[in-house]
């Protein structure tokens, strides 16, 4: 079976470029960063972006809400931000029935759950029955009050921020709530020659800030995701996601594997990271790309010392044996 002939429309190509390209005029250095948020959104999943206080996580998050919302007719996309904290509670995020003196009932007000793109800042800062309002939302597109299940938005994309769990006031996510989220991915710091532009630049990266321009709706987005559903999967790199995950649950090295769960959100991850490449087809170098971000915060491993070294040889086994096959020569 052979890859979809038909090149993906220049339209499509070029909007998902220029959001990128957007973006990268507030972030920088982080190109492959900003892919994989991206990669994520056209999935329809959800990302957290975990690193040290001040390397750019929540901008991140901010510019690319920036670049999909806006006031272009019907279809704009609502932004919202969850500021997490420990005193944080349910009704906060889903709302609250509040009195209303002109009709003498209560009436439910929507919390800031009900939108297009949230953005969830150092969600391990709130308590575990916080993160279990957060957990129907993102896995299930519905919120629960009371006797009444209240659908979310269509697209409903969390951008989750959280400090490394060794900092004090933090809180760890529960197994099946890091389950929920497409990719885990670490931002890090940029390289002397980047963090000196930005030292250079940092007035007009802030301004660049105030000007983004909106280059998706929402249509547009849910095209994309729906064009991203469509891109040509090889039964052969099928098989190897089945591999990769099964191979992590019978790993010396890794106490609890991945689920089948994790092995759908991969597929759809590799369609729509070959859709931002430009492509209809997923080639094999996709699956080494994406693989640890997609699957590492899934797994439980018995020691420290083996987590980098179990992961990796799962992956290079099969993207080894991918290599042989030729799969499009």
């Amino acid at each position: 079976m052979e890859p979809v002939s038909e090149p993906l429309s220049s339209n499509a190509t070029d909007a998902i470029q220029h959001l990128i390209d957007q973006i990268e005029t507030v972030i920088r250095g982080k190109r492959r960063q900003i892919e994989m948020v991206v990669t994520c959104l056209l999935a329809g999943g959800h990302i957290l972006i975990e690193d040290n206080p001040g390397t750019g996580k929540t901008v991140l998050a901010k510019t690319l809400a920036q670049c999909i919302s806006g006031e272009m007719g019907l279809d704009h996309v609502v932004f919202k931000r969850i500021q997490f904290t420990p005193d944080l509670l349910p009704m906060d995020l889903i709302g609250t029935h509040i009195f209303d003196d002109r009709t003498k009932e209560f009436v439910f007000k929507k919390g800031p759950l009900f939108c297009n793109v949230l953005l969830a800042d150092e969600i391990n800062r709130a308590s575990p029955k916080v993160q279990s309002a957060l957990l129907e939302a993102m896995a299930e597109h519905q919120v629960t009050v009371g006797d009444t299940t209240l659908k979310l938005e269509k697209m409903f994309f969390t951008i989750a921020t959280q400090n490394p769990i060794e900092m004090e006031g933090t809180y760890p996510l529960p197994a099946a709530q890091l389950d929920r989220f497409f990719m885990k991915i670490y931002f890090g710091y940029v390289d002397e020659d980047v963090e000196m532009n930005i030292y250079r630049e940092y007035i007009d990266i802030a301004q660049n800030l105030v000007e983004l321009k909106q280059k998706l709706s929402m249509n547009d987005i849910l095209s994309l995701q729906q064009h991203s559903s469509q891109v040509f999967l090889h039964d052969e790199i099928v098989r190897s996601v089945s591999n990769i995950v099964r191979d992590t649950r019978e790993h010396q090295d890794i106490a609890l594997g991945a689920s089948t769960r994790s092995g759908i959100a991969f597929l759809k991850c590799l369609r729509a990271y070959a859709l931002v490449k430009g492509r209809t087809f997923v080639i094999e170098d996709d699956v080494k790309d994406i693989a640890r971000w997609v699957l590492d915060h899934r797994l439980m491993y018995r020691n420290k010392e083996g987590r980098q070294k179990a992961l990796d040889g799962i992956i290079n086994k099969e993207v080894d044996r991918l290599a042989k096959l030729k799969l499009y020569a």
